[in-house]
C-alpha cells in the first residue's frame, strides 16, 4: 500500500537525531544571506541587462509596464516608479530594488482597464477552440513525407532556420537607422557564426514530445518536456516556467502573471510545427497554438500560428508574395494580431521600397518593445514581400530592419529554403561557417549534428504519419 504524506514525515521525524553543540549551525544561516544576495541580483538584471549576442539593452521590468499598457491597462501609476528602480538599480540598492519592483507589480495586477485602448476592440483568444471556430482553414495539399525530397526540404528548412538566427544574433535589439550607420550594409555574418540562442532549444523540446506522442501531443505534453528540457527562460517563458513548477497547467501557465503574453516568444519557435505539418496549415496553427499557450495568450499565441503556416504552406507554395497573403487570410480576423500583419501587408503593396514601408511601419509600431510580435511580425512581412523568392536578398532586408532579428530572420529564411529548395544560395558564405555542430544550453541535447537533428525530424514525421494511416 502507497505511503501517506504524514507516514513520511513521521518517519523522517522518528529517525531525526539532534547535533551535537559543538556542531555550528552558522553556515546554514549564512545560506540565507546568500539566497537574497542572489534575489536582489535577479532584480537589478530584470531593470538592466544585455542581449548576450549583441549586448542591446534590456530593461525587462519597464517593458513589464510598457506591455500593459500595450494590452490596454492604465499603468500611470506604475510609471511613477521608474526612475526610482532605475536609481536602485544603478546604486545596486538591494532593499529599494525588492521595495519598488514589488510595488510595480501590484500595481501592474491590479491595473484598470484602459477603455480608450484600441486593443479593446478587438476579439480576444485563448485556446486552440477559441480559434478554430472562428478561422475556416484550406485544405491540407499531400506531401509525400516519405520521399527523399521531403527529406532534403526538411534540411534545408533548418538550415535556414540557423542561418537567420545566427545572423540575427548579432544585430538584434537595435533600430534599421543605428544599425545602418554602425555596419552600413549587413550582407553576411559580422562575426563567427553561432547557434546558441534561446529559440532552437523550445522547438527542440516540442520535437522530443513530438517523437513520443505524434499528431495526438498536447500543450501538457510540450509543457512537460519544458520541465524536463529548459532551464530557464526569459520574459513570458520565464514566467510561464515558474508557472509550470508551481503546477500551473496551460492555458493558465501562458497567462497568471504574465506581462508578455503578447511579445514574439511564441512567434519565433513554431517554424517546427510547420515542418512536421507540410501543407497542412489547420494542423499546424493547432500544434503551433498548444505550444504557444504554455507561455503565450490573444495575440502572442496568433503569431505562434503565423510563423507555423508560413512554414507550413511553403512546401507547396512557389511565390513569398501568394505565401504571405494566404497565411494572413488564415489568421482569425477578428484579432488585433491580423489588423496589425495587414497593415504590413497594406505598405507593401503600397511602396516602391522595403525603405519606404518600413519607415511606416517603424513608426506605427513606435510604442511597442523590440521584443512584442507586432513589429516584428511586420518586419518578416517586409523582408518576405520584398525580397522577391530570394534567400540572400531577404537576409539582408530582415537584418536591416532591427528589432528581435534572430527571431524574425530564422523561421522566414526556414520557410524560404523549404519554398525555393536553397536553390542559389552561396554555400560558403551561409552554410559552411554554421560548422556541423549545434549547441544548446539545455538539459540534454546540449551538443549534436545537424545531420542528426534532421534525421530525427523525420523520422518523426514518417512515424507519425504513419501512425495516422493506421
Amino acid at each position: 500500500m502507497r505511503k501517506k504524506a504524514w507516514e513520511y514525515e513521521r518517519d523522517w521525524i522518528e529517525n531525526a537525531v539532534p547535533p551535537t553543540v559543538e556542531q555550528s549551525c552558522e553556515q546554514s544561516w549564512l545560506e540565507y544571506l546568500e539566497a537574497g544576495k542572489t534575489s536582489d541580483k535577479k532584480l537589478f538584471t530584470d531593470w538592466f541587462s544585455v542581449v548576450p549576442g549583441s549586448k542591446a539593452p534590456c530593461h525587462l521590468v519597464v517593458a513589464a509596464i510598457q506591455s500593459m499598457d500595450n494590452r490596454g491597462y492604465n499603468v500611470t501609476e506604475a510609471e511613477k516608479y521608474i526612475e526610482a528602480g532605475l536609481q536602485a538599480e544603478k546604486e545596486k540598492d538591494g532593499a529599494a530594488i525588492q521595495q519598488i519592483t514589488a510595488k510595480i507589480y501590484h500595481l501592474l495586477n491590479t491595473a484598470e482597464k484602459n477603455n480608450t485602448s484600441s486593443y479593446w476592440n478587438y476579439k480576444h483568444y485563448r485556446t486552440w477552440q477559441d480559434i478554430e471556430e472562428e478561422v475556416i482553414f484550406s485544405e491540407a495539399i499531400e506531401v509525400d513525407v516519405f520521399c527523399d525530397a521531403f527529406a532534403q526540404k526538411i534540411k534545408y528548412g533548418w538550415l535556414g532556420q540557423l542561418i537567420g538566427g545566427a545572423l540575427g544574433t548579432q544585430l538584434e535589439g537595435y533600430t534599421a537607422e543605428n544599425i545602418k550607420k554602425k555596419f552600413g550594409d549587413v550582407t553576411g555574418y559580422l562575426r563567427e557564426p553561432e547557434t546558441y540562442n534561446d529559440d532552437i532549444t523550445y522547438e527542440l523540446a516540442f520535437l522530443e514530445g513530438f517523437c513520443q506522442k505524434g499528431y495526438a501531443i498536447t500543450a501538457e505534453d510540450i509543457a512537460q518536456q519544458w520541465l524536463a528540457l529548459i532551464t530557464d527562460g526569459y520574459s513570458a517563458e520565464e514566467i510561464a516556467l515558474s508557472n509550470l513548477r508551481r503546477g500551473i497547467l496551460p492555458p493558465e501557465s501562458g497567462i497568471i502573471g504574465n506581462y508578455f503574453y503578447d511579445w514574439i516568444g511564441a512567434q519565433m519557435r513554431t517554424a517546427i510545427h510547420g515542418m512536421v505539418a507540410p501543407g497542412n496549415p489547420k494542423l499546424a496553427a493547432k500544434l503551433a497554438v498548444y505550444d504557444s499557450m504554455i507561455s503565450h495568450s490573444n495575440n502572442g499565441m496568433i503569431g505562434g500560428m503565423f510563423n507555423a503556416i508560413l512554414v507550413s504552406l511553403s512546401f507547396v507554395e512557389k511565390d513569398t508574395k501568394v505565401l504571405l497573403q494566404k497565411t494572413i487570410s488564415l489568421l482569425p480576423q477578428k484579432s488585433e494580431y491580423a489588423s496589425v500583419v495587414s497593415f504590413a501587408l497594406e505598405q507593401c503593396k503600397k511602396y516602391h521600397t522595403w525603405q519606404e514601408a518600413w519607415c511606416v511601419c517603424e513608426e506605427y509600431f513606435k510604442e511597442y518593445h523590440w521584443i512584442h510580435a507586432y513589429p516584428n511580425a511586420a518586419a518578416e512581412i517586409i523582408a518576405l514581400w520584398y525580397g522577391q523568392n530570394d534567400f540572400e536578398k531577404t537576409a539582408y532586408i530582415i537584418c536591416m530592419l532591427g528589432q528581435d532579428v534572430d527571431c524574425t530572420a530564422a523561421p522566414i529564411l526556414n520557410a524560404l529554403a523549404i519554398m525555393i529548395d536553397f536553390y542559389g544560395i552561396d554555400q560558403q558564405k551561409y552554410v559552411q561557417p554554421i560548422g556541423d555542430t549545434i549547441y544548446t544550453m539545455m538539459r540534454k541535447m546540449q551538443k549534436f549534428t545537424i545531420e542528426e537533428l534532421c534525421d530525427k525530424t523525420v523520422k518523426a514525421i514518417r512515424n507519425a504519419c504513419q501512425k495516422r494511416r493506421e
